[in-house]
């Protein structure tokens, strides 16, 4: 099975990535945790990548492209992957095509501008550890610090207020062609597009997506 996520960022698509590979044993390939890997290796690409992503620009469809060919080659992908944050561009839904890949389903969760800013922007992070919180939704226990060790939490660069309204920006100017794009290949395809309420509660959301895998398959 091969799914491709849409959604602007802080739609949920990351939380369901996550229902979606466990319960149908796929892999994620995740183009931001791609980027950030690449970031944390501080090699020159990281480095490149990390100061576009800083700006609140998006990084170029040569890049992430041959990253996540990258990914895809390796032998958990070989029946099947689930991509998360990719394409983001016509060119990147076009690389897909040519790379010979046949698509089951593109789902795009649909979330308003402000609760996604709400979202983003209210994200707290321990560096050391990974673990993540957020002001409204999951706050630690003592405003501003790890639960664990206490530790000062951060707020990733490009999760701060105006590096999201940026990506926001970048997200839109290219989601109305891919949807037209995508629109065509289910038409033209044995390809499903659908469009879910990302307002609701994960676990709505994870019925809905289950209903339409169950009810879809080829």
């Amino acid at each position: 099975m091969y799914i491709i996520l849409l959604g602007a960022p802080g739609s949920g698509k990351g939380t369901q990535s996550k229902f979606i590979t466990k319960k149908y044993k796929i892999p994620q390939i995740s183009t931001g945790d791609i980027l950030r890997e690449n970031i944390k290796k501080n090699n020159n690409i990281g480095k490149k990548i990390f100061n576009i992503l800083n700006n609140g620009d998006l990084v170029s469809d040569d890049i992430v492209c041959r990253l996540v060919y990258k990914r895809i080659k390796q032998d958990d992908c070989s029946k099947g992957f689930l991509l998360d944050g990719f394409p983001r561009t016509i060119q990147q839904a076009k690389y897909i095509s040519y790379l010979g890949i046949k698509i089951n389903f593109v789902l795009e969760f649909i979330v308003p501008d402000e609760l996604i800013l709400k979202r983003i922007s209210g994200r707290r992070i321990h560096i050391k550890s990974g673990r993540t919180y957020h002001v409204y939704f999951n706050p630690p226990k003592k405003q501003g610090v790890d639960d664990i060790t206490q530790e000062k939490l951060t707020i990733r660069e490009d999760d701060k207020l105006e590096s999201v309204k940026k990506r926001l920006k970048n997200y839109k100017k290219e989601i109305n062609q891919l949807n037209q794009y995508y629109l065509k290949e289910q038409k033209n395809q044995n390809l499903k597009f659908f469009k879910i309420d990302g307002t609701t509660t994960p676990k709505n959301i994870q019925n809905k997506i289950k209903i339409i895998l169950k009810n879809n398959k080829n």
